[in-house]
């Protein structure tokens, strides 16, 4: 058992390696792809602008505000603003904005404040969601597995120290809470105050709703952080709000386990096969009586000794 599971650990920390390496490469190719379309747009932008400014400084017709109009919302709508210079401003696909770009789409947040402006940008991005996302739930999953070991040890302390009180459900309660609490203070709290300090048109209400949206994979895009042309560092903080989406994602995650762990709060449960007796874990495969192949068997291994504490499976001790 321990031979397997330090197997599984390096087969973790590769997949780590290679996640990591998959999204550098992807927020690379969406540069490479998406950075000098989105050059050319800015150039046209600008030139569409000076010469607005040049031609009409004493006399505007309604015709040519509406064209001007429709020039800055198509731009617009493909990320690129005109309601500064944007000859100043720092492009939406540096490798920093990308690598932001690349998190939201693996994670499936998804934005939609700038989307790939070409055909081989929006292919690329198809195959590379097609590969990303699965792995990106495996690799959540795998962590989340290990994230669940010391929160469960957790859980039987609190029985060891609390069982002779309370009841079952209340401990798992107490427990869910304080889990709730972590992730509540150290996933939204904190980092809500934080981006009201780094985003200057943003209240805490403000910040707070975008950590809830994101984490939630709502994603709306009302609110995206580093959108100020006039931000300090700004492909580092893209960076940095990538790593915070994943690791808040993962805690969410890990969030839904220990409400899954508590029957009593497991209201799907009413709605899966396992509710009407069916078993589903054991399979036997068998051939008919007319056939002469082999017979297949899935085996479950055994559980390991442990010691029921009010219906409650808990580890003896030094486990």
């Amino acid at each position: 058992m321990l031979t397997e599971l330090r197997r599984s650990n390096v087969r973790l920390i590769g997949l780590c390696v290679f996640y990591v390496l998959f999204l550098i490469i992807g927020a690379a190719i969406f540069a490479a792809i998406e950075g000098p379309r989105e050059s050319s747009l800015v150039k046209h932008l600008q030139t569409v602008r000076n010469t607005f400014r040049a031609s009409y400084q004493h006399c505007l017709s309604e015709q040519a505000l509406e064209a001007f109009i429709v020039e800055v919302v198509e731009a617009a709508n493909r990320g690129v603003s005109a309601a500064r210079n944007v000859s100043m401003s720092e492009p939406n696909w540096s490798f920093g904005q990308s690598m932001f770009f690349a998190g939201t789409v693996l994670t499936t947040i998804g934005y939609g404040r700038v989307t790939p402006l070409s055909d081989a940008g929006k292919a690329f991005c198809i195959v590379y969601a097609v590969i990303g996302i699965p792995l990106t739930l495996i690799l959540f999953t795998a962590v989340v597995e290990r994230l669940m070991l010391p929160t469960k040890m957790f859980l039987y302390f609190l029985f060891r120290q609390l069982g002779h009180i309370y009841k079952v459900f209340h401990i798992q309660l107490l427990h869910l809470f304080i889990v709730f609490s972590f992730i509540f203070t150290f996933f939204f709290l904190i980092p809500a105050g934080i981006y009201t300090a780094l985003e200057p048109d943003w209240n805490y209400l403000d910040a707070f709703y975008y950590c809830f949206i994101s984490l939630t994979t709502v994603g709306l895009g009302d609110y995206i952080p580093g959108d100020n042309w006039q931000q300090h560092y700004r492909a580092l903080y893209k960076v940095a709000t990538t790593g915070y989406l994943l690791l808040g994602l993962i805690m969410m995650m890990l969030l839904v386990a220990v409400v899954y762990d508590i029957p009593e709060l497991n209201i799907g449960f009413h709605f899966y096969l396992k509710s009407d007796g069916i078993e589903t874990e054991r399979v036997s495969l068998k051939s008919s009586n007319e056939s002469k192949g082999p017979k297949y068997t899935k085996h479950v291994d055994e559980p390991e000794p442990t010691q029921s504490y009010q219906g409650q499976t808990i580890p003896a001790e030094g486990e």
